[in-house]
Formats: structure tokens, sequence, C-alpha cells
């Protein structure tokens, strides 16, 4: 059986990348094993020792980390033998660990990165409440997980355009129904109101960032006039636009 490619982050974790089994002499003592389903699928898992061998070639990217590392630095450990949902944004990390876009000569540098990033997003989302647990959802069958995920991708990358929910549903493959139920069933939320939550938060990166007129930013954001913007605004963040902006500019 061929082996995945090793990649020795540090002496409490190292990662396991592309096809084939895990050489267990790389793993570190008591190790947490963390496997994403393929990097295309939108599943992280973690995984039992006993289990390694019948099930890694089944996940292009596995971590092997230290159980005492993990809860020296994040102050506990997921829960055994649980699947979540994994977000666009820590899929795109998955991906270029798994076929970084770099000199080859520098592939190992950067999945050594690029691997502590995604392990310290990972508990960061776990302990925000974004990780979705997977098993307990007994509506939705792992196609229907993937264009749902497919759907809040485009909330996530197409903000900025005009989308409606027929769109979004079209666009992955479902139809209106199954999308609204799915979606509110992974992500706890309305298609609406994930979307409004992206462009709002995108507005606030803005404000901080730019020297752009409220309305302008209001605009590009989504909302067709500044009336609109500023009430979104104002209740999801406890202020008005004008107001957080004089705040980041004293601060």
């Amino acid at each position: 059986m061929t082996s995945k490619h090793v990649v020795i982050v540090s002496q409490d974790m190292t990662s396991f990348v592309g096809s084939g089994g895990c050489d267990r002499r790389h793993l570190p003592s008591d190790a947490l094993l963390l496997g994403f389903g393929g990097v295309q699928e939108p599943v992280v898992s973690t995984l039992g020792l006993a289990e390694l061998d019948a099930v890694a070639d089944d996940h292009l990217l596995i971590f092997a980390v230290s159980r005492a590392a993990c809860r020296r630095l994040f102050g506990d450990l997921p829960d055994p033998a649980a699947r979540w949902y994994l977000p666009s944004d820590l899929r795109g990390l998955g991906q270029s660990i798994v076929a970084p876009d770099s000199d080859p000569r520098a592939a190992d540098t950067l999945r050594l990165a690029r691997s502590l990033e995604l392990l310290c997003q990972f508990f960061a989302a776990l302990a925000a409440g974004r990780m979705v647990p997977v098993d307990g959802q007994p509506s939705l069958c792992e196609s229907d997980i993937a264009r749902i995920a497919a759907a809040r991708r485009i909330v996530d990358e197409r903000w900025h355009e005009k989308l409606t929910i027929d769109d979004i549903a079209k666009s992955c493959g479902l139809n209106r129904d199954k999308l609204t139920r799915g979606f509110r069933e992974l992500y706890r939320c309305t298609v609406a109101e994930a979307l409004s939550e992206r462009r709002l938060r995108q507005a606030r990166q803005m404000l901080a960032a730019s020297d752009l007129p409220v309305a302008s930013i209001g605009y590009r954001c989504g909302y067709l006039n500044n009336a609109s913007f500023t009430r979104a605004f104002s209740r999801r963040f406890g202020m008005a636009p004008t107001a957080m902006r004089r705040i980041g500019v004293a601060a």
C-alpha cells in the first residue's frame, strides 16, 4: 500500500497528504486524528486510531496532533467520532495543502504553515459554533449536504451580486424548498440571513479600511439606498455605520 506524503509540522503535529495510508512511525504520542474527506467533500471527521488504516485512503489530508498540545493551545478536544460540515474558507485552506500553488521546492514549507493555520482556524470555528455536525441530520443525505455547502459558497463568494434564492438553488442543483430547509438545518439561519450577514461584515471591513462614503459602501454591499443600509447595519452591530467609522478612526 502506498503511503501519504509526510509533513512534520512540529514534534506535536504531522500532516499526511495525498492518497494512501499513514506511516504510523510519524504519529505524535496520544494523537488526535482529523481527517478531511477528500477536501473536495464538505466534511471533516475525528478518526479513531484503530480504524486509521481502513479509512486513511478516504481522506486526502489527515492531521495527527498531540492531544496534550490541543488542550494546551485550544483548551479542549473535539467530540470523538464526530463529523462536521467544513466551511468554504477552511476547505480552501485544505485544498492549498493538498495541492499548493507554489514552487515544488517550497511546497512543504507552505504545507507546514497552512497546516498550522487550518488547525487553528478549525478550533476557532468549533469554539464559535461555526462547525455544524453532519451526524444527527437525518433529513439530509451526503449529496444534499454537498449541494447546500455549494450554496453557502455562493453566498460567501458572490455576496456582491443580486442573488435570489431561486438563482442560488438553480446554481447548486436543488429546488427552492430543499435549499431553504437544508440551509436552515445546516446553518441555523435562512439564506437571506446568511447573505445579509456576509454583506454587513464586508461593509464593516470597508468602513475600517477605506475612505469611501458610507452610502457608496452600502451600495457596493448590495443595499439600494443609504437608509436601508443604515437600518440593517445598526440592527446587526448596535450602531450606525457613521458612528462605527468614527470609533474606528479614534481607535
